[in-house]
């Protein structure tokens, strides 16, 4: 296996279901050395300079919080732990209805599942996030996304590469 084909396999899921970010960043990544900062830095600029239609296609890869895929155990193990960090796994009936409201309504109108970074985060913060931001305008909900796809992934590189947070 090529040291890229490592980089990839270790940090491809990182942005969620989007190996190629990490296949594009392997250059930058490797020569700037291994740590969470300079990884986080390269995938995340492979990232931002993709085609608007390849962030989508990212955006389009996370699941619904507390969604089908949570109920049918279909997550990322990645995806599941950090749902489970906000009690996602553990809504009431009516908790989960609402989740399932607001969902198919931000789906709706951005193309999108609503994307959070829940670490720290309760359900109810998250609850207040999503009735707050479903009023942005598309062009500011897409950027707000991406920059929470970057916040995730910077919250798994820490965990995967312990000791380096604040690298």
């Amino acid at each position: 296996m090529s040291e890229r084909d490592d980089f990839v396999r270790r940090f491809g899921g990182v942005f969620e279901h989007s190996a190629w970010v990490a296949a594009r960043a392997f250059d930058r990544a490797a020569s700037a050395g291994l740590s969470a900062g300079n990884v986080h830095s390269a995938l995340c600029n492979a990232f931002r300079a993709a085609s608007p239609a390849e962030r989508l296609a990212v955006l389009r890869a996370h699941p619904d919080l507390a969604g089908k895929l949570a109920v049918a155990g279909e997550l990322t193990a990645d995806s599941r732990a950090e749902q489970a960090s906000a009690g996602l796994d553990r809504l009431s009936p009516e908790e989960h209805a609402r989740f399932t409201r607001l969902n198919a309504a931000y789906t709706k109108k951005f193309g999108f599942p609503f994307i959070i970074a829940v670490k720290g985060l309760t359900k109810e913060d998250i609850l207040a996030a999503f009735e707050r931001r479903i009023d942005n305008s598309a062009e500011e909900e897409f950027e707000t996304a991406c920059a929470e796809v970057e916040k995730i992934a910077r919250l798994r590189l820490s965990s995967m590469l312990p000791g380096e947070e604040n690298a």
